[in-house]
Parts: structure tokens; sequence; C-alpha cells
């Protein structure tokens, strides 16, 4: 009993514990104000889905009532994602000319002006001239949506808010396969420019709506305003410290004094845009260099796996697969488009938690099984005359299995990754260069593709997407470093090494685990040096 009561004051004389000093640090609450800008600059996305969308039952009618050939099928499909380049190219300037926020407001005009003309179109040429002006809206759209919404999000929750824009892709195109099977029944000459020229009311309110959001704090460090980017970060950021951080991070990237805390300071001329593309292009650092390949790599094998050819065409495939009553077919779509948009949601959730390298290899093996069974499938009912019910269900589940494994992976992933890995100077013009490859590879997927199937059959055009995909898969696994919670001024530890960053990934996590052992865990985050070095 002695023994134990000395055991009990020795307790008693230690500070008591609670509960709380137990638990893990708590993960900061979601910033409401970052994600309410978040999705308003990201719904500006949802011009490309829906144009996507409602064009490929749109299609059907224009055929039939313009009497057009198959090759101007094609091509006035895919035209917009070459006319979309115009755009692109010039949002990076305008971006940084006007401020990220303008830009939008631009994109969405520039959209309502095109979907009016396609409307109104009476003739092929003039609904070229329409797809031509809409594309420059989408362009601007794709560059800067990703863009804004990086540079306003907190370290915390920057994947999940930077995947808002392929999740308002996936919602436009949805919404255009509804405007496809709601507008069906209207005579042939009215449904199709009905459908198009709906496109037009959505982007009215989306350049109101951006009115009210803040402008990105890193242009306005990069215009030298220091207390409305201040503002803004303090509303941003999970706390006053990161916000403080985040500040001295984007200062110094932009060539400002850390100890400079006036209002309104003179920038130095480098980070005016001086000289940009031929840091990019040029004269590129080798972490640079690895940043632009990995961005040129992962948007050239997101379209050049056959996403377009799935989403648009989905009605010739329907019909090649033995489904032949025009609203089994739409309603199919809508199906496609339903379960796109479920499983982007789905990936919302994953990305800050699982990361972003398994995410995206996972989603690139699905597609790769996917589209293998959707080419075998198709194989076995091309190659017999007789209707074989499993081969189509197994057709349809296949693509439905595709688009789902490409909305956890690869539809989010390439947009969040582009957006948070440039460094802050290079970010509008090297995105730009991503977008730009986006664009031209689905345009030329989108124009081919009915020539393509026609050449080597509709099955062997899906094997041949099942080996692109195969050579993404290794792409992704030896030059993709994870970038989960890292900040963005520091991306360029992990970049530079090429396919040998893992060694920089290690020494991440040892100072990550010393940080632990210190007790300075820093909510969990590595804090790395100035210029990209551990401390």
């Amino acid at each position: 009993m002695a023994d134990r009561t000395t055991d009990d004051n020795t307790v008693s004389s230690q500070p008591q514990k609670t509960i709380e000093d137990f638990d893990p640090p708590q993960k900061p609450k979601r910033n409401k104000y970052a994600f309410a800008c978040a999705i308003l600059a990201s719904m500006t996305s949802i011009l490309l889905g829906y144009d996507i969308g409602v064009m490929s039952g749109a299609a059907i009618y224009i055929k039939d009532d313009l009497k057009i050939s198959d090759v101007e099928v094609e091509v006035l499909l895919g035209i917009l994602n070459l006319y979309s380049l115009i755009g692109s190219a010039a949002a990076g300037r305008t971006s940084d000319w006007v401020g990220r926020r303008y830009t939008i407001v631009l994109a969405g005009a520039i959209f309502f002006v095109g979907a009016l003309l396609m409307g109104f179109a009476t003739n092929y040429a003039f609904l070229m001239f329409g797809r031509f002006v809409a594309g420059i809206g989408v362009g601007y759209a794709l560059m800067i949506a990703p863009v804004y919404t990086a540079e306003v999000s907190p370290a915390s929750s920057r994947g999940f808010l930077t995947s808002f824009p392929e999740v308002f892709i996936n919602a436009g195109i949805l919404l255009g396969y509804v405007s496809n099977y709601a507008f069906s029944k209207l005579p042939k000459h009215l449904g199709w420019r009905l459908m198009l020229g709906v496109g037009a009311i959505p982007s009215i309110f989306l350049a109101v709506g951006v009115l009210a959001m803040p402008e990105s704090p890193r242009w306005l460090v990069m215009q030298g305003r220091l207390g409305d980017a201040t503002r803004v970060l303090d509303k941003t950021s999970d706390s006053k410290e990161e916000s403080m951080l985040r500040l001295a991070d984007i200062k110094e990237a932009a060539g400002i004094p850390e100890h400079c805390t006036d209002d309104v300071v003179q920038v130095p001329k480098r980070s005016q845009g001086q000289d940009v593309w031929k840091e990019l292009l040029l004269h590129p650092t080798p972490a640079v260099r690895h940043i632009l390949i990995c961005v040129v790599g992962i948007h050239f094998f997101q379209q050049a796996s056959g996403i377009d050819a799935v989403v648009l065409y989905s009605p010739r495939i329907f019909k090649k697969a033995g489904i032949t009553n025009s609203d089994k077919i739409l309603l199919c779509t809508v199906a496609v488009g339903f379960v796109k948009t479920v499983f982007i949601l789905v990936a919302t959730f994953f990305v800050d938690k699982v990361g972003r390298r398994p995410l995206l290899l996972a989603s690139v093996a699905g597609m790769i099984l996917s589209l293998t069974g959707l080419g075998l499938g198709l194989t076995i009912i091309d190659q017999n005359h007789e209707r074989i019910l499993w081969a189509i269900v197994l057709c349809l589940t296949m693509v439905l299995l595709y688009v789902a494994f490409f909305s956890i992976g690869m539809g989010p992933i390439t947009w969040v990754y582009s957006s948070e890995i440039f460094p802050l100077k290079l970010r509008a013009q090297g995105c730009s260069i991503g977008v730009a490859t986006n664009r031209v590879v689905s345009g030329v997927l989108s124009m081919t593709f009915i020539s393509l199937y026609k050449a080597i059959t509709i099955g062997g055009a899906f094997f041949l997407y099942a080996a692109i995909a195969s050579v993404a898969w290794v792409f992704f696994f030896t030059m993709l470093p994870e970038t989960h919670g890292r900040t963005l001024e520091d991306m360029e530890v992990l970049f530079g090494k090429f396919h040998k960053w893992r060694k920089a990934n290690a020494l991440l996590k040892q100072k990550k685990n010393a940080s632990h052992g210190d007790g300075n865990t820093n909510n969990g985050q590595v804090q790395l040096g100035t210029r990209g070095q551990v401390n």
C-alpha cells in the first residue's frame, strides 16, 4: 500500500494530461470563403462541358438538316478545340494584364456571343463561325479557372478546390446530354438550334457572379498591391500564420524584399511577365524543364487516351454496339454524363486524402481495362450479323466504367497537377501551354475518330486508345512526383531530378519525421526553405 501511495503521489505531482493531449492535430475546417471563390471561378468550365455534351447529340440533327458529310461532322465537333488555342494563348497575357477575375468575365462574354451565333446559324459556314467565337471563350475559361482556384486556395484543400473545374466540365456535359434529350422531340431544324443557343444562358450568370469574387492574391502581389493581397490571403487561409507564410512566399517569388510592408510597392520588372517564354522554353532550369514535360505529358495523355471520342461520339458508339432506337441512344448518353459527374464528385473528396499519384495511377489502370473490354465487345458485335445481347451489355458497361475511371483520376488531377507545380511568374503561361496541348490533341482525336474507326474498325480504335493509356501509366509512374501537402512556392524541390525525384521525396519525408520528433508538427506540413531547399 505504501508503494502504491508513493506511486499515486508521484503521478499526482505531474501535470495532469487531458484527452486532447493524445489527439492528433485537428485538420483545419474547410475555408468557406475560398470554397465559394473556387466554385464561382470553376463554373466557367461548365461552358466547355455543355458544348461537348450538347454537340454529341446535336450533330445527329445538324447532319440531317444541313446535309453535311461525316468528314464535315468530324470537323464541326473537333474544330472548337483548335479554335480554343487562340483563347488559351491569349489568356496568359490577358490574365497578367487585367487580372484573373476579369479574364474569367471575358471568357463568359465571348462564349455568350458564340452560343448565340451557333443558335441562329443558317448554314454550315455560319455555324463554323459561331464555333470559332465560342472556342476562343472556351480557351480562356480552360486556362484561367484552375490558375485562379489554385492561387486562392489554402494548402490544406488545394487539391479539392482545384479539381472543381473538372467537376463543372462534367456537370456541363450532363446538362448538354439532358438538353439533347429535352429538345429531341422538336422539329429537326429548330431542335439543334435551341440545343446550342441555350448555352448562352449560364454564361450571363457566370460573368455577373465572378464580379463578386476577390482578385487573386498572387496577381495583386505581382502588381505591388500588398495591402489588397494581405486582405485576400487573410480571408482565404486557414489561419493568420498561414496567411503570413503565403504572403512571404509570394513576395519572394515576385522579387519583393521580405521586410517590405507597404500597401503599394514597386515590383521589380522581372515579375511583370518579362522573358517568361524565354525561361519556359529557351533557357529553362532543370526543375522548370521537368515541370513542363510533366504538364505537357499529362495533358497529352488525358486526351490521347480517347475520352473525347467516347463523350462526343457516344451516340455512334451505342449505335455500333447494336442500340438502334434514337431515344434509347440519347438515354444511354445521359447515363454516361450522370456516371461521369458522380465519380468526379467522388474524386474531389479523395484528392487531398489519398494524394495525386495513387488516384492517377489507379484511374489509368482502370481505363486500360475498360478500353480493352470495349474494344473486345465492339469487335465481337462487328464480326457477327446476329444481335448478341451480352456483347451489347458489355459495351455499355465498359463505356460507363471508362468514364468512371477517367473521372476519379485522369480527369481532375490533370488540372490540379498542372495548376500547382509551376513557379508563380511562369504559372499563367505554363498552364496555357498545357491547355494548348490538351486542346490540340483533343481536336485531332475528335476530327479523326470516324475516319479512324472506318480504317481500323471501331474495336481497333479502342484497342489503340488502350495502348496509349498503357504508355501513359508508365510515364506517370516514372516522371510525376507526389505534390500533396507541398506549398505552391516550394514545388521546385521535387522537380529537376526527372525519374530520380524519389530521392528528394525521401529527404522531405525524413525532414517531416524529424519535425514530428521535435514536436514541431506545423499541422503535418513540411516547411521548405526558400528556393526549394529543405530547411
